[in-house]
């Protein structure tokens, strides 16, 4: 299949181009390079080095045999999009051309609004571009389990029957989206999904949860990026970096916040899937694509395990949580239409966490650079008003039995992350490691 990329050069984009190559796929793909403009703005960089664009292309060619096309190209520039879909004539467009960060669509008005625009407005320009120059192919739009919030009921993909007042209808799942990125992609998916029922495109709408693993194959060329600063690294991506630099691993608030999550290598086998098996024409069909939901608090403990195991002696510290979220809620989303698709998840979360840290360590001195952006800034809501300053009669003084609040540690459920063994998915040889990177032994 002929695989357009839109934002190709990005921590999903660069490994997929590489994984769809290795299955007989022919990829090519833009992008205005943005995410190494917005890392940079928030002070940091990618742990991992990763090289420029010409020279990705250079390493694709000698390990694939192949040219990859690609064009720094915005897809807000909708001529130039329009252009590049007319010549390449793809079969399947993947969409990964948004900014995807929650903290960074939060820290002012110029920010919300650019993160709603760029995306909102690059979403409807692929809509119509493709609609003009490939109205058969098969678009792959990247949503977000973010889209959902976290309803107390169980969440469904994409769609639940309703009874009201005697009548019964199959609706969209309302949305309850918690930042100005996740609005952004809730505007996107019911763009996506009037586009198919108005013209007749076809959509796979993939609602992503916490995707967490790096990619560093042995030509360091084909190297992913892996960000950690507030705004563009996971949290897990954050825990990891700090383990591997000798800082506390700090989760926010109670740690008891629930959500999904896959290893990079189960994104690119899910993303496979859906592009191998595309719906009918004016199909309209959601995804939700994670494997196993987990507490922010459990991740944390999980990282410090994996640290612990590689020798390596990390804390787990909580610090005040600088979002307006719910910390002790319900979450129980169905995904069971990528399973029956043939998805497997491909290693248990210890053993990718072991393998992040492992790629990590010989970069510690360059994480620990930047390590100003690891702690949390951005607020959801402006701090309340300053209280009084108590006077020194009023401060109880410290006991040699007390814990600081930050140090007290986080709640983690018992028995999540168990039972998390399976079978490695079939068809997927690189099992998420890149050409000629070895298995991981601890």
């Amino acid at each position: 299949m002929r695989v357009f990329i839109a934002g190709i050069d990005g921590y999903l984009g660069w490994p997929l181009a590489q994984h769809l190559a290795a299955r007989g796929h022919e990829p090519a793909g833009v992008d205005a390079l943005l995410r190494r403009a917005w890392v940079a703005e928030m002070g940091s960089d990618s742990a991992v080095p990763i090289v420029s664009v010409d020279e990705r292309r250079a390493a694709f060619r000698d390990h694939y045999g192949v040219s990859l096309p690609f064009s720094p190209v915005n897809v807000r520039d909708h001529t130039a999009l329009g252009r590049l879909l007319r010549d390449f004539a793809p079969d399947v467009v993947v969409h990964l051309a948004e900014c995807p960060s929650a903290p960074y669509s939060m820290i002012d008005f110029r920010h919300a609004d650019f993160v709603q625009g760029n995306n909102v407005s690059g979403t409807l320009s692929v809509l119509f571009a493709m609609r003009e120059h490939c109205p058969d192919a098969h678009l792959v739009k990247l949503g977000s389990m973010g889209e959902y919030g976290t309803p107390d009921v169980d969440i469904p993909e994409g769609f639940f029957e309703v009874e009201f007042r005697g009548r019964r209808d199959v609706l969209p799942f309302p949305r309850q989206a918690g930042s100005w990125y996740h609005w952004s992609k809730v505007f996107d998916s019911q763009n996506v999904a009037f586009a198919c029922r108005l013209w007749g495109l076809r959509a796979t709408d993939v609602m992503q949860g916490v995707v967490y693993g790096s990619w560093c194959p042995e030509d360091p060329r084909l190297n992913s990026r892996l960000d950690f600063d507030e705004a563009f690294g996971t949290a897990v991506h954050r825990f990891c970096c700090q383990a591997v630099t000798g800082r506390p691993i700090t989760p926010y608030g109670s740690g008891t916040q629930r959500r999904g999550l896959l290893s990079l290598a189960d994104a690119l086998q899910c993303l496979t899937l859906a592009l191998e098996n595309p719906p009918a024409a004016g199909e309209y069909r959601v995804f939700n694509q994670l494997r196993e939901v987990l507490s922010v608090g459990r991740l944390a403990e999980l990282v410090r395990g994996a640290a612990h195991r590689l020798g390596i002696e990390a804390t787990v510290s909580a610090v005040d949580n600088p979002r307006a979220e719910a910390e002790r809620h319900h979450y129980n989303p169905d995904h069971e239409k990528l399973p029956a698709l043939g998805f497997r998840p491909s290693a248990p979360v210890e053993d990718e966490l072991q393998r992040i840290l492992c790629d990590l360590l010989p970069y510690a001195d360059r994480i620990a650079e930047h390590a100003g952006s690891l702690p949390p800034t951005v607020r959801w809501r402006p701090p309340p008003a300053a209280a009084p300053t108590p006077t020194s009669a009023s401060v109880p003084a410290p006991t040699a039995t007390s814990t600081p609040p930050a140090a007290a540690g986080v709640r983690n459920p018992s028995g999540e992350g168990k039972g998390n063994e399976r079978d490695t998915a079939p068809g997927h040889a690189d099992r998420g490691r890149g050409p000629g990177r070895p298995a991981h032994t601890a």
